[in-house]
């Protein structure tokens, strides 16, 4: 995406309606006003090169007019002329400034995602028509000065339609104008299409996230998110989290099995990930996972008596094993009380050849391990650095320090170090 002129974010900003969640901006924008004075209309081929030899001499590297006008010729919704509403002439529409799209269909989107669709050049073959709907809609090129910059919500109003409104929209911003302007809108830095991710480009979702999509330690989705009595997971990444899984082991281990208090938390617990089950948007069970160099050890699984027809043990299982491959690791420990092994043989563990039979805490163990392969996308030294740093469990997601990246270098403490040292 490219856009020119800084006044293209203060104009979209102040015609922002106050809203309660600032993420959906973008789908808030007031156009009422601005169609009072400007209008955006399709342009013939003329009035396309005459708007693109204008673009040209503010940003480097626009696409040739010859593929302008074959993406349009295809699709006639990618590209929106804007203009003075008192200058506009029906028989000979002038513009002073454009929005272009790509509808992309799902083939589009994808290589959207791995970065493999030429933009400068996209082949028909990734595109939507005008009458199919799009999987996702790209922000080809933005040009718009002064007054113009209004025109760009009209134009945006264009993909609002029924056929477009859950076509999430992807853009990349090439001027640090572009990023601005993103950000004031709600796009986020990094975006996702079936499982695929990246953090070149910036994303705008407007669709759910398909379940399928989802890893299966992270489906929990908040309050009334995720269905009034569907049975999800997640992984703790808060203090409240955290006591909401010490809660649950109370209630099990402490309380039901007796277990003194010392021997249940056992201090280990801020050495681990844990793991949240809900039902609906209530905490019931819950898993902790310890890491060690070559295999992870999956323990305190936990389900409150009242939920425990629901399958929550199930899920906690699942989602720890997912967790532990995307990981990279190949194998996963456990220890079973002797009357649950039947429970983890569901799961593919296996009593451990040579393995012993114990006790603690007044229940006999035996252990049991799985061999298993890494996730196709585990995480590991040579990915996006971006998606090392981002929260535990949400590698799929693009991360606050993605949005973080918008600002520039400035080094506010080392340089603040080197200018006391230099009075000095």
């Amino acid at each position: 995406m490219t856009i020119h002129d800084l006044r293209v974010t203060r104009a979209t900003k102040a015609l922002l309606r106050p809203v309660r969640n600032d993420a959906h901006r973008f789908g808030t924008l007031n156009t009422e006003l601005l169609a009072k004075r400007l209008v955006i209309f399709t342009p013939n081929g003329d009035e396309v090169d005459r708007l693109m030899s204008r673009a040209r001499r503010d940003i480097d590297g626009l696409t040739s007019n010859d593929v302008i006008h074959r993406v349009m010729s295809f699709n006639p919704d990618s590209f929106w002329a804007i203009a003075r509403r008192e200058r506009f002439n029906a028989r000979a529409p002038s513009g002073d400034g454009f929005v272009a799209f790509l509808m992309l269909n799902d083939a589009g989107v994808q290589r959207l995602i791995e970065g493999t669709l030429d933009t400068k050049n996209p082949d028909l073959a990734y595109l939507a028509a005008q009458n199919e709907k799009p999987a996702g809609i790209y922000i080809w090129a933005v040009h718009a000065r002064g007054l113009m910059v209004g025109g760009v919500p009209l134009a945006f109003e264009k993909i609002w339609t029924p056929l477009c409104r859950d076509a999430d929209v992807y853009a990349r911003a090439v001027t640090e104008d572009g990023e601005r302007f993103l950000g004031e809108l709600g796009f986020e830095r990094g975006a996702s299409y079936k499982g695929l991710v990246t953090s070149r480009l910036h994303m705008y979702r407007r669709s759910p996230e398909p379940l399928e999509d989802v890893p299966l330690y992270d489906r929990y989705r908040g309050r009334s998110g995720s269905g009034e009595q569907a049975v999800t997971v997640t992984v703790a990444r808060t203090i409240e989290d955290f006591m909401r899984a010490t809660s649950i082991r109370s209630a099990v281990y402490v309380c039901e099995q007796e277990c003194p208090y010392e021997e249940e938390f056992d201090g280990n617990d801020f050495s681990a990930s844990h793991l949240l089950g809900y039902v609906g948007d209530e905490p019931v069970g819950s898993l902790r996972i310890r890491y060690f160099a070559d295999f992870a050890k999956v323990e305190r699984l936990a389900v409150r008596r009242e939920f425990r027809n629901r399958g929550v043990a199930s899920h906690l299982v699942k989602a720890a094993i997912e967790l532990c491959q995307t990981k990279g690791y190949r194998r996963i420990y456990a220890h079973s009380q002797k009357r649950y092994v039947s429970f983890w043989e569901r799961f593919s563990f296996r009593t451990l050849e040579g393995g012993r039979e114990f006790v603690f805490s007044d229940f006999d163990y035996v252990e049991v391990a799985l061999e298993t392969t890494p996730h196709p996308k585990a995480i590991s030294i040579g990915i996006d650095p971006y998606i090392m740093i981002r929260p535990e469990g949400r590698w799929h997601v693009p991360g606050i320090l993605e949005r973080s990246a918008i600002r520039p270098v400035t080094r506010p403490s080392a340089n603040q170090r080197q200018l006391e040292r230099a009075r000095a």
